[in-house]
């Protein structure tokens, strides 16, 4: 059994920007939003509990009283997530109103779609100013409607992630399109998490020009706490059944959320309850269940602590269900003592507080991006008595002996590039500027790097301001990139060749200069992200592919000779035994796509030194990863120019004729 490792280790300053409030009652994120009020269409951009919904309180409150707005309509996922938009005094802490939402305008209550349906349509003629309700009841009222109905409205739609362009499959999307052309209503959009798991835009790009975006990166929000100092994201792989392995990283001292796998997956034992079953007898011995909360008392193997259980994964009983989830939202969002362990399936992931939940411990691969946000966004809240947050995914090892070698493979890779992704997102933000002679003195969070493309239009400089994240979300989510991210594609091939395909494909409106701008800022961002960064003396070393190197001797030519994302195969490497290491090198090499005209040509220099150094053509049989992938290339280059050759030739035999 291999042992945790951690992909990402972060330490913050604890300032208190991000939690502190100024004379409006508004924290940072919320200041930020404020200021772009006026905008039509504001897109919203900022981790779990940033503030978002009382940024949308804000803002709906001075378009009703001081933009001609007549109405706010909150939409959210699911019921639970309402009560974070429910009424709140903003008046006692410097707000000039209150938000005020009647009962009878909460349609996230019980009750039949039908009935909410008809209680929207109502709230549309009447003079109430807001009304909370479900994406889905947004939608089944929207097909009774015209969209000019929502002239006058703002319209707020929570968990923006769930739209989609794919407007013919997601009716949420095709309704937003709609209304967008046909009234006048303001759109605030909110997400915690830009990237969908389809990898399917949320919004076309022309739709999403018309927003103004407002970003608060994780970062800034983590930095900004009182309490929470680090986090870590790592990875535990396991052989054989996982709920025979879960006891080695569930840590009973913390207050930890357990994610177990969807009974589709493999590492489902597909009885989920037999699963929470394995877990609790993990812990120790059952005291009781309280009638009232539906919390299972268990007492501790290891000290005799009782330890307070809640099971959301049983739904055979839908009352006991509705009381434990109850007392979660009340008792235990407010009290450290109130549970100490969740265990969940579908549940207690987006817009779920528990302030004092520590671990977040999910048990298989995740195929969202979203999906893993939302889950280590459970764990990242500021509380006392927090000072380490921590996400570990227990995944496990491919075996030869078993099938579905590659697919296990995979799911490991994605994992790894998903965890190197929010390791990005974690990091503090550079400024990067192009290097001019050697009389540049420093600036505080600036790199000068030598050669270095600066973005020259304002398409590029919002890419770079707003959509860094997202687009790295795009290189990693790409199968081919998860097998370069492995080190089995030249590091200049991913740079040059994979990461300006991927660039193109997302933003095909932009010139081949603009595409070069965005790829370094990507390829300089991520590879300075993954490196340490050490001060000796007055100077500052960055560590880049097992070398330090002086920051003011960087360029784009040395940083275009890492691979930036190289380290999935290095914690692989260190985390699972040799002989599964090399059954996922096979995997990679049997599943490699076919090797590219790009590809084969941005090989070709090397391929010539390579022959002048060992004085022969690289062999494909070779062991050598890299003479392999040589010879792949040079072998396609012989194919390609015998089969231009053959064109040539048929064509002037066309023309003789």
């Amino acid at each position: 059994m291999s042992s945790t490792v951690n992909v990402v280790d972060v330490t913050y300053a604890q300032t208190g920007a991000s939690v502190n409030t100024d004379a409006l009652g508004m924290r940072e994120m919320q200041q930020r939003v404020f200021a772009k009020r006026d905008a039509q269409h504001l897109l919203i951009k900022a981790p779990p509990a940033s503030g978002k919904s009382r940024a949308l309180m804000f803002v709906g409150l001075d378009k009703l009283f001081n933009q001609g707005r007549k109405k706010v309509i909150v939409a959210v996922p699911e019921r639970s997530i309402g009560a974070s938009f429910s009424t709140t005094k903003l008046t006692s802490h410097g707000f000039f109103a209150d938000w005020e939402v009647k009962p009878e305008r909460n349609l996230c209550t019980p009750g039949s779609s039908a009935g909410k349906v008809d209680a929207f349509v109502d709230f549309l003629g009447s003079t109430d100013p807001i009304l909370v309700c479900t994406h889905a009841t947004l939608r089944f009222a929207f097909e009774r409607l015209a969209p000019d109905e929502f002239n006058g409205t703002v319209l707020a739609i929570d968990e923006f992630h769930h739209v989609s362009a794919d407007t013919e499959n997601s009716r949420l999307g095709a309704l937003l399109k709609e209304v967008m052309v046909g009234s006048d209503v303001h759109i605030v959009a909110m997400t915690g998490s830009y990237f969908r798991g389809d990898s399917v835009p949320v919004l076309s790009s022309e739709d999403e020009a018309q927003f103004t975006p407002v970003t608060f990166n994780y970062y800034d929000q983590l930095n900004g706490y009182q309490y929470l100092k680090s986090l870590g994201i790592g990875h535990h792989f396991y052989q054989g059944r996982y709920t025979e392995a879960i006891g080695e990283v569930l840590d009973l001292d913390k207050k930890t959320i357990v994610h177990i796998p969807n009974v589709n997956s493999g590492e489902s034992t597909k009885e989920k309850i037999e699963e929470v079953g394995f877990i609790i007898d993990t812990i120790g011995d059952v005291i009781d269940t309280e009638p009232d909360t539906g919390i299972i008392r268990i007492r501790r193997k290891d000290t005799g602590e009782v330890l307070r259980v809640a099971d959301l994964v049983d739904d055979t009983d839908q009352k006991k269900r509705a009381d434990t989830l109850h007392y979660l939202s009340t008792v235990a969002a407010k009290e450290r003592d109130g549970v100490d362990i969740i265990i969940a399936l579908g549940m207690a992931k987006e817009g779920f507080d528990w302030p004092f939940a520590e671990h977040a411990l999910t048990v298989g691969y995740r195929a969202s991006l979203t999906e893993i946000i939302q889950i280590i966004g459970r764990v990242t809240r500021d509380s006392h008595g927090k000072t380490h947050a921590q996400f570990t995914n227990l995944l496990a090892e491919p075996d030869a002996e078993r099938g579905e070698v590659t697919v296990s493979v995979n799911n490991m890779l994605k994992a790894i590039t998903a965890s190197l992704l929010m390791e990005q997102v974690l990091a503090p933000n550079f400024n990067f500027k192009a290097k001019r002679g050697n009389d540049d003195a420093p600036e505080p969070g600036t790199i000068k790097i030598k050669g270095f493309k600066e973005p020259s239009s304002e398409r590029v400089k919002q890419i770079v301001e707003t959509d860094l994240n997202d687009l790295k979300a795009n290189i990693l989510q790409d199968e081919t990139f998860a097998k370069a991210a492995a080190g089995s594609v030249d590091p200049e091939t991913t740079n040059k060749v994979l990461i300006p395909k991927i660039i193109r494909d997302r933003y095909p409106d932009l010139t081949d200069e603009q595409v070069e701008e965005v790829r370094q800022q990507v390829v300089v961002d991520s590879v300075i992200k993954n490196g340490e960064v050490r001060e000796v003396g007055d100077k500052r070393f960055i560590k880049m592919a097992d070398t330090f190197v002086n920051i003011d001797d960087v360029s784009i030519n040395l940083i275009d000779t890492v691979n930036p994302f190289q380290r999935a195969f290095e914690v692989m490497s260190k985390s699972v035994t040799p002989s599964v290491l090399k059954i996922i090198s096979d995997a990679i090499t049997s599943t490699r796509v076919e090797i590219s005209e790009d590809e084969a040509l941005a090989l070709f220099p090397k391929i010539q030194n390579w022959v002048k150094v060992n004085g022969r053509h690289p062999e494909v049989r070779s062991d050598d990863p890299a003479e392999k992938r040589y010879a792949e290339a040079l072998l396609f280059l012989r194919r390609l120019k015998q089969q231009r050759e053959a064109q040539k030739r048929a064509s002037e035999m066309g023309s003789a004729q």
